[in-house]
């Protein structure tokens, strides 16, 4: 048999003591009055005349609240709100995207329009038997072209919610990875959850080419990544009720799901469809034959193929034709020529001198580019071939020991960035080998 501990009347008396003090102060603590629960047992302990309740219990309160009463509520309508805002017109809307982007006029029109119809159906009810449908857009260009940089300048404009995502995430539902109704909960994260704004909101789905189909060929595993994506995609681009799990999709599975309509949101894709003037290629050369065709195949601007893609090379690509069928005007962005590159680094509001010569002005420093400097950049963009994104990294590499040494030289006043420092950097980051082929 076990033995039993035993205590001396001493200690015994000290534990009834500790005992009764607790006991004691416990007796005048405040409780809830619905989950009789201490005051030091919750966080937060709201006093009332006759009653008291806990964090806890509110909270509860207010869901339950929500599912009795909250799906009885009137939505509310934005238009009032909108029309308290300007409405951009389309010159309008490409005056603004002409400081931060350059060229891609014909992308820019695109946008400009398809932007402003979206605020004419949201503001003009339908009052008779036509109802204008909305007109989702694919943009398709090279990296580098400013895809992103188009929507993120137009994020800065709207007066509707705006949300950004990226298509690489999504998976098939029931597969590692996010659903595609985590679209919607990104724009309502957007406009602070108000379920009637973003009704009316606007989304741009970024490097949709990432989910095109791996191949036509059958295969004993699903593709969840590509073609799975995409037939998921296709009731919410077209418009429908989505049950949307607000705070995300698997991180909280007990969250109450919130119920968005998509018939009004424009959806706006982009992608870089890496190969696909291949397929123009391929395409625009077999379209007839003999004397005909070979005068057609000359005329053809070989540098720029992407401005005959139509919906047709998307589908060749890998894109499913439901998807294309939601995704109605197909525009495309031009390859950064040298004069555009050039004006990349000097002109827009955010170009890129005039963020270094900022960072060098919060030291004190005034930084001087000369020309032959900027050409020179330029021209080792080019060999690149990553568009814009080449020129920040090339600046990168020019002014790293700059940044590096100026900031610990108190008497140092100014800085010129001269064509041989360049050179001379570029040389030592050993730029030749990671040039593309």
């Amino acid at each position: 048999m076990p033995m039993r501990q035993y205590y001396s009347p001493l200690t015994s008396f000290f534990v009834f003591l500790q005992t009764n003090i607790l006991l004691m102060s416990r007796q005048g603590e405040k409780r809830c009055s619905f989950c009789d629960r201490l005051e030091s047992e919750v966080n937060i302990l709201f006093t009332g005349i006759k009653g008291n309740i806990c964090d806890a219990c509110t909270e509860n309160a207010h869901h339950l609240l929500q599912e009795t009463v909250g799906d009885g509520k009137p939505a509310k309508d934005n238009r009032d709100t909108l029309k308290k805002h300007k409405i951009y017109k389309p010159k309008e809307i490409k005056d603004f995207l002409d400081q931060y982007v350059i060229g891609q006029d014909s992308a820019k029109k695109v946008m400009s329009v398809a932007i402003y119809n979206h605020y004419k159906r949201l503001m003009h009810p339908t009052a008779d038997d036509v109802e204008i449908e909305k007109s989702n857009i694919i943009m398709v260009g090279e990296t580098g072209t400013g895809k992103t940089l188009l929507a993120k300048s137009i994020a800065r404009l709207l007066q509707v919610p705006f949300a950004i995502v990226d298509a690489t995430v999504f998976t098939e539902a029931g597969y590692v990875g996010e659903d595609v109704e985590s679209i919607l909960a990104r724009l309502l994260q957007s406009c602070n959850y108000d379920i009637a704004a973003a009704e009316q909101g606007i989304v741009y789905i970024d490097e949709i080419d990432k989910i095109g189909r791996k191949g036509d060929n059958p295969s004993i595993t699903r593709d969840v990544s590509g073609e799975g994506v995409q037939q998921a995609m296709l009731k919410l681009l077209e418009g429908t009720e989505v049950l949307v799990p607000p705070q995300g999709g698997r991180k909280h599975p007990e969250q109450k799901l919130v119920k968005v309509n998509t018939q009004n949101i424009l959806f706006i894709c982009g992608g870089a469809f890496e190969g696909v003037d291949k397929m123009i290629a391929r395409r625009v050369q077999t379209s007839s034959i003999g004397y005909n065709a070979i005068k057609a195949t000359k005329e053809l601007d070989r540098s720029n193929l992407l401005q005959y893609v139509n919906a047709q090379d998307l589908r060749t690509f890998g894109l499913i034709p439901e998807l294309l069928g939601r995704l109605p005007i197909v525009t495309y962005l031009n390859p950064l020529d040298r004069d555009a590159l050039k004006k990349i680094l000097t002109e827009p509001k955010n170009a890129l001198i005039k963020q270094y010569k900022k960072l060098f002005e919060y030291e004190g420093i005034e930084l001087t580019v000369e020309e032959d400097a900027l050409d020179y950049m330029v021209d080792k963009a080019i060999e690149f071939k990553l568009g814009g994104r080449g020129l920040r990294a090339i600046c990168e590499m020019i002014l790293t020991d700059a940044m590096f040494d100026l900031p610990s030289e108190t008497n140092k006043q100014n800085f010129v960035l001269t064509l041989d420092y360049a050179r001379q950097m570029l040389e030592h980051s050993k730029l030749d080998q990671l040039k593309a082929a």
